[in-house]
């Protein structure tokens, strides 16, 4: 049963991405981590705060699917600037493909909570 924003498995997952996401930025050339690494950080991390602060408003249907429909947009944005990354070989293939696959399931699993939330 959820009963707190952290019960939700879509919170979980984009919350231990994020963790991730940071840690590897902290690896980009020092130029680029207030760059791209910043703006990598703060799209990922709008992932879990969006779905937590739209789980604060979950009385509302609407408000809620909102603020899903955010995190799914951040979710796109961190996609682009994963590309962009390994575009630059700031990321290998190997942690790239990881995180960028990890995006593209958690994407799926946000999408299928606005859809099935009532």
């Amino acid at each position: 049963m959820i009963k707190h924003y952290k019960d939700l498995r879509v919170y979980q997952i984009s919350y231990d991405l994020a963790l991730k996401v940071y840690k590897t930025t902290l690896d980009f050339p020092d130029f680029e981590k207030y760059e791209l690494g910043a703006q990598l950080r703060r799209a990922a991390l709008s992932i879990p705060a969006n779905i937590a602060e739209g789980y604060g408003k979950k009385d509302s249907v609407n408000e809620f699917k909102r603020f899903l429909k955010i995190s799914l947009g951040s979710n796109n944005e961190v996609k682009v600037m994963l590309d962009f990354a390994k575009d630059l070989k700031y990321l290998d293939e190997q942690k790239y493909t990881y995180l960028f696959r990890k995006y593209e399931e958690l994407g799926k699993q946000i999408y299928s909570l606005i859809q099935n939330w009532k």
